[in-house]
């Protein structure tokens, strides 16, 4: 049974006297203990997506229409204090930047308390114990003397770790990680996954993981919802879309991942469309060799290829 299902958001921004679209129709579902990723290029419109859940848009971003059911209760229907709430107790976000995320004035200590002082009302010696398990979780060597360290004494791997350890100590149901890999090596991206995988394993924690990387997905997900431009246009469970990608923008981004075979990597051709262009039709229609007459009059329809697959596209 899905804990959180988004159903045909809507979302756009004002810009003074104009409004310009940026989500449409958005939908996609997340199950008790499952992960699900949502990729894309920049700019397609994942983030907003992540931050709608938790009413994070800015100011100028408006939604317009759509459900967000938690529980089956509509978030959008919520109060801000309602949010407040909810937000780290419930769902609990991994932002984007690990470099500026902890306050450099505080402990990371200090700042992991105050969290289970505000969404779990623990304090004292119990608090403390569950700061030090949560850093251990996150596998943080010395985890006890480490709370008294400041960010700048981590790393970018140790701060998103902490970050991570964060959102477990209110024992989120949710956890949104927006790109949390971005700016580490390797190794230690390698390192953020497992973390993640093994925190969905053992404490049956949901994950929405925001990302660009394919090739970093591919072996903890087990769900994938491809964006271009505001909308999804590809989702399915993880063996169905890897061997059978259908979207032509999937197979795009599947050819452009990285080997170990020495093969020249593909490119996508042309940019994608800011919120200004007027694009008729299929968004992706500029840049796809598939395109037919229809691509550029209609949009396409989500069709079922299987029950755990469905793409938006006309060759289908």
């Amino acid at each position: 049974m899905a804990i959180l299902e988004v159903k045909n958001l809507n979302l756009g921004f004002q810009f003074e006297n104009d409004f310009k679209q940026a989500l449409y129709d958005v939908s996609f579902s997340l199950e008790q203990g499952k992960m699900l990723s949502i990729v894309g290029e920049s700019g397609c419109g994942k983030t907003m997506s992540a931050m709608s859940i938790l009413r994070l848009i800015p100011k100028t971003a408006r939604i317009t229409s759509g459900k967000i059911l938690f529980h089956g209760e509509d978030l959008l229907e919520k109060t801000q204090k309602d949010m407040q709430r909810i937000r780290g107790a419930k769902i609990a976000l991994i932002p984007q930047d690990p470099m500026t995320s902890l306050n450099p004035l505080y402990t990371v200590g200090d700042q992991l308390l105050e969290i289970l002082k505000i969404h779990q009302n623990i304090q004292g010696e119990a608090a403390l114990q569950k700061a030090i398990e949560a850093f251990e979780i996150v596998q943080i060597p010395g985890a006890k003397s480490r709370l008294n360290n400041y960010p700048h004494e981590f790393s970018g791997g140790m701060k998103q770790r902490a970050i991570i350890a964060m959102a477990l100590c209110c024992n989120a149901e949710i956890l949104i990680a927006d790109e949390p890999t971005t700016a580490l090596d390797v190794t230690i991206q390698a390192q953020i996954m497992k973390i993640l995988h093994e925190i969905r394993n053992y404490q049956n924690t949901s994950i929405l993981l925001i990302t660009h990387d394919l090739a970093l997905v591919s072996e903890h997900t087990d769900e994938i919802a491809v964006m271009y431009a505001g909308r999804i246009v590809e989702r399915g469970n993880n063996s169905e879309f890897f061997s059978n990608p259908t979207h032509p923008y999937s197979k795009a981004l599947l050819k452009s991942i990285p080997t170990n075979r020495g093969e020249q990597l593909e490119t996508i051709k042309g940019q994608p469309p800011t919120l200004s262009q007027k694009i008729e039709g299929c968004k992706f229609n500029p840049r796809c060799e598939y395109k037919m007459e229809i691509c550029t009059q209609q949009i396409p329809a989500q069709k079922e290829i299987t029950p755990e697959h469905k793409c938006a596209c006309f060759l289908i």
